[in-house]
């Protein structure tokens, strides 16, 4: 790749009088993606589990950007009662929203946990809360010209495989990276899902998606292996949020595409797209999925029937 076609943060278009929120976005990818998008003038929502640091993201974004346009609200994708109260007061407080960007996570826990809904934490936290968080808000997006939606996955996704009937692995035995792999093809094939019913609905938003490939972040809190070679492999969380942030604002970036790192195996550089798992775009699949968690979450597409 030349250094002409390196795409970052400077190919960045002016984003002011945007509305993005960012899950997550208190720390690693998300959080550089929360301050690009402030540097470039957009109103940025910080949704965070934690006041504490979730503040103290915004606070430090404040610091570094002059007049960044930045602000918390509380959100815990483990828990529908919380995702359904960010959606209204989102919808209370605003009239447009241009950017969902589904970016939390959790990824690897060492042992199987579940959310406050009773799922497996993997495929609560990482597809299930931003399913329902995304038609919760998708009144809103559609009715914002140039809206997008963007779910961020991972090359993870091709270590793996989604079984439709025990998405919350109750009839196999744990194992927590085979997990977190189909909580990110589970995120494709939402996407897969969601650009057709766009399509058909004729909405003037398009969803994409993005993998950070190996960059270090404290999502690898659980897996000793990835932390002891982040610093001779891994990026910082600065390039990493690049794949994220072209699928959010670049031009040419196509619906329902997946982006991530140009480098070997997509695991480092900066983005382009890149081709994901096989069972990711599994067309009935996707529909299938989608079904199933419109019943597990008990949210249900909002426009006109797809």
């Amino acid at each position: 790749m030349s250094k002409k076609a390196r795409w970052t943060t400077r190919d960045i278009g002016d984003q002011a009088g945007r509305v993005a929120v960012v899950t997550g976005g208190n720390s690693g990818i998300g959080y550089e993606t929360v301050k690009a998008l402030a540097e470039k003038g957009a109103h940025v929502v910080v949704a965070a589990r934690s006041a504490e640091r979730g503040q103290a993201a915004v606070d430090r974004v404040k610091h570094d950007v002059a007049g960044a346009e930045v602000e918390l609200m509380l959100l815990d994708l483990a828990d529908l009662d919380s995702v359904r109260d960010f959606a209204r007061d989102f919808q209370q407080r605003y009239d447009r929203l241009d950017l969902l960007i589904n970016n939390a996570g959790v990824m690897n826990p060492p042992e199987r946990r579940e959310t406050a809904n009773g799922f497996e934490m993997q495929m609560g936290t990482n597809h299930l809360g931003h399913f329902a968080l995304t038609l919760l808000l998708m009144e809103l997006i559609t009715k914002t010209e140039g809206s997008r939606v963007v779910n961020v996955s991972s090359s993870v996704q091709n270590m793996g495989q989604l079984y439709i009937d025990d998405l919350q692995w109750e009839g196999r035995d744990y194992k927590g990276m085979p997990a977190y792999s189909a909580s990110k093809i589970a995120n494709m094939l939402f996407t897969l899902e969601l650009q057709r019913r766009l399509d058909v609905a004729e909405a003037p938003t398009i969803t994409t998606s993005a993998h950070p490939g190996w960059t270090a972040t404290n999502l690898q809190a659980d897996t000793p292996l990835f932390r002891a070679l982040n610093p001779i492999f891994a990026m910082q969380p600065w390039q990493g949020a690049l794949p994220t942030l072209y699928a959010a604002v670049a031009p040419d970036a196509r619906p329902a595409a997946y982006y991530g790192p140009h480098g070997v195996a997509n695991m480092r550089g900066y983005p382009v797209a890149n081709r994901p798992a096989k069972q990711s775009l599994d067309t009935a699949l996707a529909r299938e999925l989608w079904a199933k968690s419109e019943e597990l979450v008990g949210v249900t597409w909002p426009l006109d029937q797809a």
